[in-house]
């Protein structure tokens, strides 16, 4: 009776341990969009500098038509 008890309580203890480590396992599956949303965020921001420098000049070359 002592055996199958034993075995009970490994088992039982082993389960708890296998379903910490599923739960605390670190989840990555986001990281690729977040790496994706941030390649995004980076080049709509260089093209709104690109934009305001083509409009910069663009703007002073009218000026200067007479």
């Amino acid at each position: 009776m002592n055996r199958l008890l034993a075995l009970l309580l490994t088992l039982h203890l082993n389960a708890g341990d296998w379903a910490d480590a599923r739960l605390n396992a670190r989840d990555e599956r986001g990281s690729v969009t977040t790496e994706h949303v941030l390649w995004a965020v980076a080049v709509i921001a260089i093209v709104g500098i690109v934009v305001a420098a083509i409009k910069a000049y663009v703007e002073s070359q009218a000026g200067n038509i007479k």
